[in-house]
């Protein structure tokens, strides 16, 4: 046990992943406030991401950089990591190995550097907290914390503050597509980044014409690159649903999806967030595994092919052109599963 102690500090928390890796980290925010009631606690976020942490109470202050925009060199960095030197940081904890963060990191002057690392950075660190990759990735950022020393780590699952703003934007974009407060809202989210993890469009279709004509009103989110398989599921669709696809920022669409009965998703970054506001979710899972980076809520029903498709059993494939596989994990996912499972929520 390192035994680091954090409570009257000037703590920086640094983490520059993905939208669901950085959800998945809200439950570290809020246990290292309870650890550390009395500090002054600022994240540094990539700006496309900073709606996850911007209206979070659990911390004083959210810094961005343009990682893949203007602050994509190692000038960019430089500068960043100068001027948060400037802050008069007491401890830096790092929640993720990758190099552009580890590199601000050990660039950066402040009293103690914590948390983990890329390899070529280590000797920077005063204080390594390697990893468990054995752990969900929510408990994994949690374990950081018990590496420091904190005991009694409580669990409050995934939170995404919204902001009054976003809330005010998500209302007056139901009014305007005419939803009425009686109507029960069904979330889609087709998409996802890695293509072996997208359920058929047409199927999302069928079941979002199934749920409709059950009284249930069906919307399909999802962000701009998502367009093209929103308008293929809705081309095979008998009933007309609410297209909110590419419409909302990260706030806004968690303020949407607060107000749905039900989302049904892909394993991606906005499932996440609708596990952030409390909403069931029925979850189609291929490739990847709900063990390390599932829903992270007891709300979810998870659905995967009968029988499991072993072609990922040594990794996860972002493409899978093998005949012997052929993305079977997700071609045998049936939409039966998932309307079942979606029962199961709306009784």
């Amino acid at each position: 046990m390192n035994g680091v102690e954090l409570n009257r500090k000037k703590i920086l928390v640094t983490f520059l992943m993905h939208l669901g890796d950085l959800t998945l980290t809200t439950p570290f925010i809020r246990a290292l406030r309870e650890a550390a009631p009395d500090s002054h606690i600022t994240m540094l976020v990539d700006e496309k991401l900073k709606d996850v942490v911007l209206h979070n109470p659990c911390l004083d202050e959210v810094i961005t950089i343009d990682k893949k925009g203007r602050d994509n060199s190692i000038l960019a960095l430089l500068s960043c990591a100068h001027n948060l030197g400037k802050m008069q940081f007491d401890i830096l904890i790092n929640l993720h190995p990758n190099e552009r963060c580890s590199f601000i990191c050990a660039m950066t002057k402040v009293g103690k550097r914590t948390g983990c690392t890329n390899w070529l950075f280590k000797p920077w660190f005063d204080v390594l907290t390697p990893l468990d990759r054995k752990k969900h990735a929510a408990d994994m950022y949690l374990d950081v914390l018990t590496q420091l020393g904190v005991q009694k780590l409580k669990h409050h699952g995934l939170e995404i503050f919204p902001g009054d703003e976003n809330k005010a934007f998500a209302d007056a974009f139901w009014k305007e597509q005419g939803v009425t407060a009686d109507e029960k809202l069904i979330g889609f989210n087709i998409g996802s980044a890695v293509e072996t993890k997208r359920w058929a469009p047409e199927r999302f279709a069928e079941v979002a014409d199934t749920l409709a004509n059950k009284g249930y009103r069906a919307v399909f989110f999802g962000g701009t690159m998502d367009e093209e398989m929103v308008q293929d599921a809705v081309k095979h669709m008998k009933t007309q649903p609410v297209i909110a696809t590419g419409r909302f920022s990260i706030g806004q669409l968690a303020a949407a999806m607060r107000c749905c009965t039900l989302i049904v998703t892909n394993d991606s970054g906005p499932m996440h967030v609708a596990i952030s506001q409390r909403v069931p979710i029925v979850a189609m899972y291929g490739p990847s595994h709900p063990d390390l980076y599932g829903p992270y809520t007891d709300r979810a029903t998870i659905v995967t092919a009968l029988p499991p498709c072993p072609g990922c059993a040594a990794g996860m494939k972002h493409h899978c052109d093998d005949p012997q596989y052929n993305m079977r994990c997700m071609k045998e996912l049936t939409v039966k599963q998932v309307l079942d499972a979606c029962e199961k929520w709306l009784k």
